[in-house]
């Protein structure tokens, strides 16, 4: 063997041996692509911290729900959830350029704050509002100076022209989304993980996790949230080639294939019908009765009956 062919070999064999490595450390989203980004790697027991999945690129499940989580901090405050510990991943580190907006591009002073919050053209940032003039979230009511400091652009801002941080949204989201932002603290509207017990602990999925806040209209579409490919039915057991293993009644039951849409229609009434029926009641057994009038075996106390 030569020393390219041996060469050769080793380069194929160290290739062989990284694919599985390179293929487990690929990023996939959470709940947004290109905004909640993870890549896997090992936990405790050798779980790994996220399945992704091979044909939507999302998660499939989390090893660690609480994976990278700190506390959630002031929001919600006391009162505003149903209870137990509130989670939340932090973003503010993961946005590359977040550390030069505040200091090299927008420092306060240069380049001058705008005057107004009217809307204009802008020379920057066409990768994130590819048409400022047709911003894509309010219809037309707010725009980028609404949510954004005016001054200090690595912060969002409230309704009193505070800072809020980029690692909680809600509390910019909930200026104008009060009802939405009511039933998120509640549980209703969003994303929870982690703990099932009321007071358990989980990991909130804040506002811009899901909801991409420029462009949240999405054109002709005007939805809130960017459909995802779902994923294939499950695989059946080995061995069925449909569900009616799932049924209550499989037992010498046709397969779902042959049976009409009437009938299987039929067959759920039925069983209904037979869950609602009650219990039919056995009537009490008579007493043979004889010439004389009476049971035979019983007398007239015994009956209960006065002389």
């Amino acid at each position: 063997m030569n020393n390219y062919s041996f060469g050769s070999m080793i380069l194929a064999i160290s290739c062989l041996a990284a694919a599985p490595v390179l293929a487990a450390d690929k990023a996939c989203f959470e709940s947004r692509k290109d905004a909640s980004e993870v890549t896997p790697h090992k936990i405790k027991d050798g779980l790994p911290s996220v399945k992704c999945s091979p044909k939507t690129g999302a998660v499939l499940w989390w090893g660690d729900p609480f994976d990278e989580t700190v506390g959630m901090g002031e929001t919600p405050a006391a009162g505003d959830h149903p209870g137990g510990v509130a989670v939340v991943k932090p973003r503010e580190d993961k946005l590359e350029l977040m550390p030069l907006c505040g200091v090299a591009c927008h420092n306060g002073t240069t380049p001058p704050p705008p005057k107004d919050k009217n809307p204009r053209a802008l020379m920057m940032h066409d990768d994130i509002v590819p048409d400022a003039l047709n911003f894509q979230h309010g219809r037309g009511a707010i725009w980028c100076l609404d949510c954004h400091h005016p001054t200090t652009r690595n912060k969002l801002i409230d309704n009193f022209g505070k800072p809020i941080s980029f690692n909680e949204p809600q509390k910019l989201c909930g200026k104008c989304h009060g009802d939405i932002y009511r039933k998120w603290r509640e549980g209703i509207h969003g994303k929870r993980i982690g703990e099932w017990a009321s007071n358990g602990k989980k990991r909130w999925f804040v506002c811009t996790e899901c909801h991409n806040p420029h462009d949240v209209q999405q054109g002709a579409r005007n939805r809130g949230f960017a459909q995802l490919e779902p994923e294939r039915a499950p695989e059946l057991p080995k061995g069925f080639v449909s569900a009616d293993h799932e049924r209550h009644d499989k037992h010498n039951a046709p397969h779902s294939s042959e049976v009409g849409f009437v009938e299987r229609l039929k067959q759920f009434m039925l069983r209904i019908n037979n869950m609602l029926r009650p219990d039919p009641v056995v009537p009490a057994p008579h007493a043979q009765a004889t010439e004389t009038g009476q049971a035979v075996g019983h007398s007239d106390q015994a009956l209960g009956v006065k002389p």
